[in-house]
């Protein structure tokens, strides 16, 4: 019984940047990881970035150097900082985050457009 809000998605030009949010509600004991994954028309979904409670992170080879992923333990709010924003970087964002227990939740997406 968790609830994901995911804001900050937009359309932007390229080499612009977004900043997306992610707050977790509801019955939460224990957040271990969370991360961003992002689907595009035609494409699967794929892993963007996550981080672990400790904030240990790993990137997509597509995004780094470019995004960057961080987390408030406290808000129980992830964040995905992107710059340098491309054409292919238009996706739907998906917040994911995974509880100690074992259980795991998604958000509802948020639109990325990129403009050439």
């Amino acid at each position: 019984q968790v609830q994901l809000v995911e804001s900050g998605g937009g359309l932007v030009q390229a080499g612009g940047s977004l900043r997306l949010s992610c707050a977790a509600s509801g019955t939460i004991f224990s957040i271990n990881t969370m991360g961003w994954y992002r689907q595009a028309p035609g494409k699967q979904r794929e892993l963007v970035a996550r981080i672990t409670r400790g904030g240990v992170t790993n990137y997509a080879d597509s995004v780094k150097g470019r995004f960057t992923i961080s987390r408030d333990n406290a808000k129980n709010t992830v964040y995905l900082q992107m710059n340098s924003l491309k054409p292919e970087d238009t996706a739907v964002y998906y917040c994911n985050t995974n509880l100690v227990i074992g259980k795991t939740y998604w958000g509802q997406g948020t639109q990325v457009t990129v403009s050439s």
